[in-house]
């Protein structure tokens, strides 16, 4: 055993749900929840809903402020999901919260059927989006964007930060139509607030500009992307970062402009599957668009994921900010 890892803490079984937020990071309570509770204040029309999974979507501090307007709907996800389009067939836009892997797996063709071909305004919000649990494949919504990019009409939203939350959420309450939020839940990291930034539903956004690399990136993994463009600057690389929170629709304008600013190695960075995400999503448009440029991901394996710690999974599979940004400087050679 190294010396290295002979000194590292050892991780215990609350690592594999732990925050994502760093050690002295920044962070703020449910964003969402609270930013749900204020806008229910102003808007009766809006209600909540969850299967079972209120307390751990942060759908508890709805429910206690406004339990008249809370609907809690046990353990069946498709029930819920049915329950919603009907609730919002009568003039309400609920808010659905569960995690992930349930709404896109268990639930999908009652979202598909009932929801969005309707194109009922029913706002769903779920918890442990892609790498942020480590109790394995049955809970790792790896491939959720993938399942969901599909379906028409439905915007998808992966936010970065708890300020991304809580604006994104009065965003898609105003949003007439479906949507699927990618949700991060109880104490979530605080970083845009330092950028100038607002949340503007379809937009992109340039938090900071570089000469040598564009990343292109949204959730968590724009936080990783500031912090590897902050590393890089001792080695004289510049990191650009264009967040986009909005993965459908995609703002398409914005990411041909960047790319197209020649000479830039181009990496989309997502907590997701390399396959059918926002990678996938970017590339397509930069082929329709006729750009070329130099182009990798940074995004999780084709693969079912390892059970652990979550920062042992994250070095593992490459989307921690020490992987990321090692991976960058091997492929600028």
């Amino acid at each position: 055993m190294s010396t290295a890892t002979a000194n590292k803490p050892r991780l215990t079984t609350s690592a594999m749900i732990a925050s994502i937020a760093s050690e002295g990071q920044r962070t703020r309570s449910a964003p969402f929840g609270n930013a749900l509770v204020k806008l229910a204040g102003e808007r009766p029309d809006i209600v909540g809903m969850s299967a079972d999974l209120a307390k751990y979507t942060d759908l508890h501090l709805f429910a206690k402020e406004f339990p008249q307007r809370f609907f809690q709907m046990g353990m069946a996800e498709q029930l819920l999901m049915g329950a919603a389009g009907g609730m919002a067939k009568e003039g309400f836009t609920p808010f659905v919260t569960t995690y992930a892997v349930f709404a896109s797996r268990r639930a999908y063709d009652f979202i598909h059927q009932v929801i969005a071909e309707e194109h009922l305004n029913v706002k769903i919000a779920c918890a442990l989006p892609g790498l942020t649990t480590g109790y394995g494949p049955s809970h790792q919504a790896t491939e959720d964007i993938a399942i969901f990019r599909g379906v028409p009409g439905l915007t998808i939203v992966d936010p970065c930060d708890a300020l991304d939350t809580e604006q994104a959420t009065a965003a898609i309450a105003a949003h007439q139509g479906p949507v699927y939020m990618r949700l991060l839940r109880g104490k979530v990291p605080l970083v845009l607030d330092e950028y100038d930034y607002s949340f503007e539903l379809g937009k992109a956004k340039l938090l900071r500009d570089g000469r040598e690399v564009l990343v292109i990136s949204s959730g968590i993994m724009t936080m990783r992307a500031l912090e590897v463009a902050e590393a890089l600057k001792a080695d004289n690389i510049g990191v650009a970062v264009l967040h986009t929170p909005t993965i459908k629709p995609l703002d398409v304008e914005a990411v041909v402009r960047e790319a197209s600013r020649g000479g830039r190695l181009v990496v989309v960075a997502e907590n997701h599957s390399v396959v059918g995400g926002l990678g996938e999503a970017v590339a397509g448009a930069l082929l329709r668009a006729g750009v070329a440029c130099a182009f990798r991901q940074v995004g999780l394996p084709d693969a079912f994921l390892d059970a652990g710690a979550l920062p042992t999974l994250h070095d593992r599979y490459g989307i921690s900010t020490q992987a990321m940004a090692a991976s960058i400087k091997s492929w600028l050679g």
